[in-house]
């Protein structure tokens, strides 16, 4: 979906796990100097891409319990203190397909959690408990929405553009 916005929009697609691999082969995954270094390359990244104009930046990100509570604050603080905006959009799945999705071929363009077991065992310890992120009015299940319709409907949402 994140592809799909980006070639209509000509945004740039971010996808987080890029930073994640690289602070990765340095540090420990949870380690402090992983979470510092994975935030500040984040927060670095975004900031320079406002400060440039850039046309926009589209990321995902499902926070899980290394990323520091006041992290989401910093993102629109940083974006917006650089002359920028932060629109946020949830994007839901159940359980179920969530599941199923765990170990498909897709999720190893980069070091994303491929293991189900893993997962499970995880989300059963709270890994994935996280403040709220802010409320931006637009849902969209992702098992019920293929990632055209996602993107359009995010475009619509918020009035954004669409390149020739």
């Amino acid at each position: 979906m994140g592809r799909r916005l980006g070639t209509l929009t000509g945004f740039s697609v971010l996808h987080n796990h890029l930073i994640v691999d690289m602070v990765l082969a340095v540090f420990e995954f949870g380690s402090p100097p992983f979470v510092e270094m994975r935030e500040t390359v984040w927060l670095d990244l975004m900031e320079r891409a406002a400060r440039e104009r850039l046309p926009g930046l589209i990321t995902t990100f499902t926070p899980e319990h290394t990323v520091r509570p006041n992290f989401v604050d910093a993102v629109v603080t940083t974006i917006e203190g650089a002359g920028g905006e932060v629109l946020f959009v949830s994007l839901t799945c159940p359980e179920a397909e969530l599941e199923r999705r765990m170990e498909n071929q897709s999720r190893a363009e980069f070091a994303k959690l491929r293991s189900l077991s893993l997962y499970r065992e995880l989300r059963d310890e709270g890994a994935f408990g996280f403040t709220p992120l802010p409320d931006c009015g637009l849902v969209i299940d992702t098992s019920k929405t293929q990632p055209d319709k996602s993107a359009r409907l995010i475009i619509d949402s918020f009035g954004l553009s669409v390149r020739d």
